[in-house]
């Protein structure tokens, strides 16, 4: 096959403006160059809409959710200016990454407005309010209130389809990410109750024109295969959903690590490697 080019949807969380990330910000963008990525979505996590929601790390740095509101200003200059610094060297597209908890979806319509961004990532990292994906006990504890594993999935497609008919994202962000410390997740994702969930956010995700992240961060953690995995993957090529790579890299040692192989899995599903953009 003829090797595309890379490019991220879902990347540059920076140490400058991610309490769990490395690197500034342009350090990112200039890896993203020497990579000789085509185009970049800088997509930095949005504001908490409460001090309830600020993570341990920020709350360790002495950071509240007032705070963060204006690290997140900043960061949205800031990419702004590095956006026209570097045109000649690459496309950034300036976006950020929403949250799918109680008062979030509100609050990034509100910051979409503000700020005027490229497009967003709509992206669920929590269930009933309890950040699943932060740590093995936050999941347990998610578990716990679901019910069990599959009450947890059950949950999360529920209310990632409440985000993606809310918000209408350019991009949904790792889809099935509900699996993260899940070892038995392969079988469970086929369960008919879940399947059935999955399949129909896919076909909202369809109706709608949305683009699906081909999320690489899994592979950095030492995963065995993205977010999406593969029978999502199959459907949703099958369902002819635009797909693009993500890097969602926490720093500059992951930019790139994974590209070449992302580009082989979607190429043996018959994915288009004439990456459709966020925006334009």
């Amino acid at each position: 096959m003829n090797i595309p080019q890379p490019v991220s949807v879902h990347g540059g969380h920076s140490g400058q403006f991610c309490s769990h990330a490395k690197n500034t910000l342009e350090e990112m963008i200039l890896a993203y160059i020497d990579q000789r990525y085509a185009w970049v979505g800088i997509t930095e996590h949005m504001p908490p809409v409460s001090d309830a929601f600020v993570y341990p790390e920020e709350k360790r740095a002495g950071l509240d959710a007032s705070d963060l509101k204006r690290r997140f200003a900043g960061y949205m200059t800031t990419c702004r200016r590095l956006q026209a610094k570097y045109a000649r060297e690459i496309r950034i597209y300036v976006g950020f990454e929403t949250e799918a908890y109680s008062g979030s979806l509100s609050a990034a319509n509100t910051l979409i407005d503000t700020f005027s961004p490229d497009y967003v990532v709509g992206s669920v990292h929590h269930v009933k309010d309890i950040p699943f994906d932060y740590s093995q006990g936050c999941y347990d504890e998610a578990v716990d209130s679901c019910g069990g594993l599959d009450g947890l999935y059950a949950v999360y497609f529920d209310q990632q389809y409440e985000m993606i008919r809310t918000l209408a994202p350019c991009v949904v962000g790792h889809l099935d990410i509900v699996r993260i410390y899940d070892p038995c997740y392969r079988s469970r994702l086929l369960k008919p109750a879940v399947w059935q969930k999955i399949v129909r956010n896919l076909k909202l995700v369809k109706q709608l024109n949305l683009i699906l992240d081909f999320n690489l961060r899994p592979l950095s953690r030492g995963e065995t295969e993205p977010y999406l995995s593969a029978p999502i993957l199959k459907k949703a090529a099958e369902m002819g959903i635009d797909i693009v790579p993500g890097d969602d890299s926490h720093g500059v040692d992951t930019i790139g690590a994974h590209m070449q192989n992302a580009f082989t899995i979607l190429h043996a599903v018959g994915v288009p490697t004439e990456w459709r953009k966020p925006a334009e």
